[in-house]
């Protein structure tokens, strides 16, 4: 059921809904909607992350700002970005009136920080001189710093994962205290225990590889040898460097695209996503920050990784509000893709959720299940994309119109740390399974052809990896051009050992 067909039943909005009609503001809709019905009604409807709930009449908060402001917070959530754009259109003294009628109560104090945090101007009242501290969001609700600064003026710890730079929401979904309680990293150093440290020193150089080769893949682009092994080298140090810092994105920016596109500092033109569709055609899939708004808020993404850093943000979370917020707001040319990637790898490694020394191929999984990739981008681009006023002209240069800035600064990231979540999960339940488990039989293969024919390790090599592109059996073609020497019950009792230890199925080297 839409927010129509719930105000054609005689159902109103309240909360958000209330304040965006009544202040006729364009939005990015909140995950939650709220309606009050005329009779006892009370029905949730929640579908593709997004729910539609129907309170009974008792629940009409009133009508004026301060009474819808309230009943958004109680039952819609903190949307720091809707707030923004009321706080921007409502007058200061309705704001005023609310606060300095309850200056105590909870839910004023959250609205009267809020407000100010947002709009950067101070309502005319004075500071709470008595009372406790209350947090801001409700860690039960929200994901949120373990160090709050304390503000003396409402008496709020303000418990938010970053300022008004930048600042994600993150909600606790059913979905993710899911995979917190799956204890992920415990996962992977069980899968990690059964093999040697031969065998896993070995297997690194193919999960660097197949982790450089997937990203790239990821944007159509197939990287020479320097460019893959320049990239390999920058995954070799994720464990070791905080790279979330202006001078080490660029440095990161200038190591992954070409020496022709490398940047000095963070773009001062307005870039998109798009791809041409004909002559002076473009497509634009996603609007990016204007320039002029853009330092500000990646001085506010550094700042919120370094409060994630130091509280205990779950590592899969602090990572997909850094990296994904990194990737909305594309702070350079060329790149961006690519370093918001690496970024995963980087906060993952520092904050120990992967084993030390070893790397998660999680664009590999990403690169496999593209759809659900693209889908993690566009639940916010695509909202975004029906707000952002642009025009492109001939030369494929874009102006955008409008004031954009708080839908990036503000962004609800739930979707975004639950993709990354299952693309973790199916790294470890999948690319790196089959890693091990294909160099554990890789090795015992090897022994068993040596048993056959005492052949050279390159010759081996050759002939496991020829079987395996031909679903388990020597081609004629290769055997004629590399192994015409084998009889044919050395060629037999060859593809035995090998079919053996993979099966009959094709398989794919590492």
């Amino acid at each position: 059921m839409t927010a129509h067909d719930f105000q054609a039943t005689g159902m109103r909005p309240a909360g958000y809904g209330a304040l965006i009609a009544k202040f006729h503001l364009d939005v990015i809709p909140n995950w939650h909607q709220s309606f009050v019905a005329t009779g006892n009604t009370h029905l949730i409807d929640t579908n593709e992350g997004m729910t539609e709930e129907v309170y009974p009449a008792r629940y009409w908060p009133g009508d004026t700002l301060g009474d819808h402001l309230q009943f958004a917070l109680k039952y819609d959530g903190t949307n720091l970005a809707i707030l923004a754009r009321v706080f921007k259109t409502a007058p200061m003294e309705e704001m005023r009136q609310y606060v300095g009628s309850t200056p105590r109560g909870k839910y004023s104090r959250r609205l009267w920080f809020l407000y100010e945090m947002l709009t950067g101007s101070l309502l005319p009242l004075e500071d709470l001189k008595t009372g406790g501290y209350i947090d801001l969001i409700e860690p039960v609700q929200y994901y949120t710093a373990a160090r709050p600064r304390s503000v003396r003026r409402q008496r709020i710890n303000d418990n938010l994962l970053g300022d008004a730079r930048f600042c994600p929401t993150i909600r606790r979904t059913d979905t993710l205290r899911g995979f917190e309680k799956v204890d992920l990293p415990a996962r992977c150093r069980k899968i990690v225990s059964i093999y040697s440290p031969q065998l896993l020193k070995r297997a690194m150089s193919y999960l660097y590889t197949k982790e450089t080769k997937s990203s790239f893949e990821i944007e159509h682009i197939k990287p020479n040898s320097t460019r893959t092994e320049r990239f390999i080298a920058l995954l070799q140090l994720a464990e070791k460097e905080d790279f979330c810092d202006k001078g080490r994105l660029l440095g990161l920016q200038n190591r992954t695209v070409d020496l022709r596109f490398q940047d000095t500092d963070y773009r001062t033109d307005q870039n998109y996503v798009g791809e041409s569709v004909g002559p002076q055609k473009e497509k634009v899939h996603f609007v990016c920050p204007k320039p002029e708004n853009l330092v500000g808020m990646m001085e506010g993404l550094i700042a919120a990784h370094k409060r994630m850093e130091t509280g205990d943000v779950p590592a899969v979370v602090h990572a997909a509000a850094v990296a994904y917020g990194f990737v909305f707001l594309h702070p350079f040319e060329d790149g961006n893709g690519r370093i918001h990637r690496f970024l995963i790898h980087n906060i993952l490694a520092r904050r120990k959720f992967t084993p030390a020394g070893l790397i998660f191929p999680v664009s590999a999984a990403m690169l496999k299940n593209l759809a659900d990739y693209d889908g993690s981008l566009e639940s916010f681009s695509r909202p975004l994309m029906t707000l952002v006023e642009y025009s492109v002209d001939g030369q494929g240069r874009m102006t955008v119109q409008n004031d954009t800035a708080d839908w990036y600064r503000f962004i609800d990231m739930t979707p975004q740390a639950e993709a990354l979540f299952r693309f973790v999960e199916q790294t470890i339940d999948t690319e790196l399974v089959e890693e091990l488990a294909f160099l554990a039989n890789y090795d015992q293969t090897k022994q068993a052809i040596q048993e056959i024919v005492d052949m050279p390790d390159r010759k081996i090599d050759l002939f496991i990896r020829a079987c395996l592109q031909n679903n388990g059996r020597l081609s004629a073609r290769k055997r004629a051009s590399h192994f015409d020497v084998l009889s044919d019950k050395e060629v037999m009792q060859l593809e035995d050992a090998i079919r053996s230890a993979y099966g009959s199925r094709e398989a794919q080297e590492p």
